[in-house]
């Protein structure tokens, strides 16, 4: 890694970037795609294909001081009921539009905490997913668990329904900080969540954990990552705690006074990187981690990573269809999101339509400034002939992109004719170097920090 104090003058203790999970981010979103667009992208799938289906449950029995996400909290189930019925109705316009022989390469379930539904639910709602759109060969089902919102009979049902991967939230073991972040989860608790799920020959065991938290020393951010490296994962995604309280209003019970400066967050990151390369994991892309054996190692080494709103994924798929409020669809044509609401959302879908209430249409280079985006937040790299092959620019356009980026960051990226690669001493800017090639104006969003 390069020194600090050259980071510094580049400006990554103090920008504001991207994280890059679609291009261009949801901020440019617009009211341009709407209900009836959705519908047409919907009917124009091409039939016996594979698509992507994220289901989006909102709720949750606590709500986390340090989570962002929208959400709500509910002590009862009577709103996880009515919302699930909302996701049959949902499912039916789609069933309704969906050509003959679509299958589904992944199905995932997020949140939220979608492990709040009963047994029944789960069932419940599985089962109308599968029966639409059937798991095709080779297909990951995986759900967000709450090791605090789990148990034998909620694991056993989607167990049943087809779920091969689990994905676990950790955020940090630390007594202390979990206070102070408002997430009270033991070692012990997320121990026996992570025993049931392989006693039921779940193949896959995600894991995720923040650096940047307050009260995080090195001290403890290597405790708590020696301790989630004793439940063996089989991916662990390493994300940075961003602090937004002006749009996370709970946020504001976190002291900031307590959270460690951008110098220490790099140092926390490095900590927990060499602990997870030391332990044989495979590095992948800027902020995820993978056995030697799991799928995406194999799809990192085979140059088929791909960056989606989940993260990283080696999912091929060119269609996600996200269910549920506020969910992101992304089409070869453009992205397409659901009201953000639930009670807005709702309306719409016991109206018989659909609740897209903002995308945006792909246009001019979006496409191509996507793709190299994508290639940089997954392998670090641009290979110039699969640019040049494979999208319409000119190899004259290309080269003025990398020159604007080689300006950016004098005397960092490697250009030649092969293309431009990122270095490993300054993979810390790699969002932002992608950000030279973002062609939106990024003032109008406040998006977190560069480490």
């Amino acid at each position: 890694m390069i020194a600090k104090s050259q980071l510094a003058r580049l400006g990554l203790f103090d920008a504001k970037v991207p994280r890059y999970t679609s291009y261009p981010t949801a901020p440019h979103f617009s009211n341009d795609v709407g209900a009836d667009m959705f519908g047409k992208w919907i009917s124009g799938i091409q039939p016996g294909s594979s698509v992507s289906l994220y289901i989006h449950v909102p709720f949750c029995r606590r709500l986390c001081w340090f989570c962002a996400c929208r959400t709500q909290g509910t002590q009862t189930d009577n709103p996880v009921i009515a919302y699930v019925d909302t996701l049959k109705a949902e499912l039916d316009l789609l069933a309704a539009r969906l050509p003959e022989g679509v299958t589904l390469s992944r199905l995932h379930w997020g949140g939220g905490t979608p492990t709040l539904l009963q047994p029944d639910l789960m069932r419940d709602l599985a089962g109308r997913i599968l029966d639409i759109v059937p798991l095709g060969p080779e297909a990951e089902f995986s759900v967000e668990i709450d090791p605090n919102e789990i148990d034998e009979a909620r694991l056993d049902a989607l167990a049943e329904a087809g779920m091969n991967r689990a994905s676990i939230g950790v955020q940090d073991f630390d007594g202390e900080i979990q206070k102070t972040i408002g997430r009270i989860q033991s070692y012990d608790v997320t121990r026996k969540a992570a025993d049931m799920i392989r006693a039921r020959g779940i193949r896959s065991l995600n894991a995720d954990i923040l650096y940047g938290l307050p009260h995080q020393t090195k001290a403890r951010m290597t405790e708590s990552v020696q301790k989630l490296l004793s439940l063996n994962p089989d991916r662990v995604a390493l994300y940075g705690y961003a602090h937004v309280p002006w749009m996370a209003k709970r946020q504001q019970l976190i002291p900031s006074d307590a959270l460690p400066t951008p110098e220490e967050r790099l140092e926390l990151f490095e900590t927990a990187r060499k602990l997870f390369m030391w332990d044989n994991y495979a590095e992948i892309g800027i902020d995820h981690f993978a056995t030697q054996e799991d799928r995406l190692t194999q799809a990192l080494k085979a140059g088929r990573l791909k960056r989606n709103f989940q993260g990283y994924t080696d999912d091929q798929a060119e269609v996600l269809i996200g269910v549920g409020a506020s969910s992101i669809s992304r089409f070869p044509q453009g992205y397409a999101q659901n009201a953000p609401a639930t009670s807005v959302h709702t309306k719409a879908i016991r109206e018989g339509q659909f609740s897209t209430s903002r995308g945006h249409l792909f246009k001019g280079q979006d496409i191509l400034r996507s793709r190299l985006i994508e290639a940089l937040m997954c392998d670090f790299r641009i290979d110039r002939g699969e640019i040049l092959r494979d999208y319409d620019v000119t190899p004259t356009a290309l080269n003025e992109m990398f020159a604007d980026a080689e300006r950016a960051f004098p005397g960092l990226l490697r250009i030649s004719d092969n293309g431009l690669l990122i270095p490993p001493e300054a993979r810390p800017l790699t969002r932002m170097i992608a950000r030279s090639f973002d062609a939106y104006d990024l003032s109008k969003a406040g998006h977190s920090s560069a480490i």
